[in-house]
């Protein structure tokens, strides 16, 4: 074989292992473990929602029971001097039972509000619940995906191992300055520095060359590359 069906073949093996980058790259498994985390991002900005409407009830609800606790040991001291002993007037008593009889009030009236209050919790820590099922399901399928990341990456970097050492033993029967000129084409053309002729056009750009060049290629030695006019392209006639 001439340098020029090693460097072919080199090609070949460089653009199999630049396929298999880009298909590492770009497993299905990566865009679901992307999309899997605009899931759990998106619930984590509900939850953080919902939490803080429990917050909020949650500290109405404290307020309620201060407020209460407090009137009821109100209302426990005014029962005792009412019924202690201690006052006899008549006007004084009115006044005390007056003053058990309004805080009795209050006390029914902040009662009800806290039973408003827990009502709203209930679908609150429901939501809650179903936010952190949620959460649940969606941590379980991050490490099914991860494991079949992992997986489909091993078996994409087994194969690129494989053509990476065949590529590697071609390359050393290539003489360097050869292979120092096909490296500096690969990286100034996209990763195609060298392309077969088909019929009148060039494989790497695709595009159709002159008649005056296909003559000239066709009357140049097997083993001399020609240049491709189009792409600049090292071609293989």
């Amino acid at each position: 074989m001439s340098v020029l069906d090693h460097l072919l073949d080199l090609q070949q093996h460089d653009t199999t292992a630049d396929q298999l980058r880009h298909r590492r790259a770009t497993l299905p498994e990566r865009d679901a473990l992307g999309a899997l985390d605009e899931r759990a991002r998106d619930l984590q900005a509900r939850r953080a929602g919902v939490e803080g409407t429990r917050h909020d009830l949650a500290r109405e609800q404290a307020r309620l029971e201060d407020e209460i606790a407090s009137l009821e040991e109100k209302r426990t001291q005014v029962d005792r001097q009412l019924y202690g002993g201690s006052v006899t007037a008549p006007r004084e008593l009115q006044a005390l039972q007056d003053e058990i009889a309004a805080l009795g009030r209050r006390q029914s009236d902040l009662e009800d509000e806290l039973l408003e209050v827990l009502t709203a919790l209930e679908p609150v820590d429901e939501d809650l619940g179903r936010l952190d099922a949620e959460r649940t399901e969606i941590d379980g399928e991050r490490t099914r995906l991860e494991a079949d990341l992992a997986s489909a990456e091993a078996d994409v970097d087994a194969e690129l191992s494989s053509v990476q050492a065949e590529r590697d033993e071609l390359a050393s029967t290539i003489p360097a300055p050869q292979l120092e000129e096909y490296e500096q084409a690969r990286r100034r053309l996209g990763g195609i520095a060298v392309a077969r002729l088909v019929g009148t056009s060039c494989g790497g750009c695709h595009l159709t060359l002159s008649a005056v060049e296909i003559d000239r290629i066709k009357k140049l030695p097997a083993d001399q590359p020609a240049i491709c006019e189009e792409c600049g392209r090292l071609l293989v006639h």
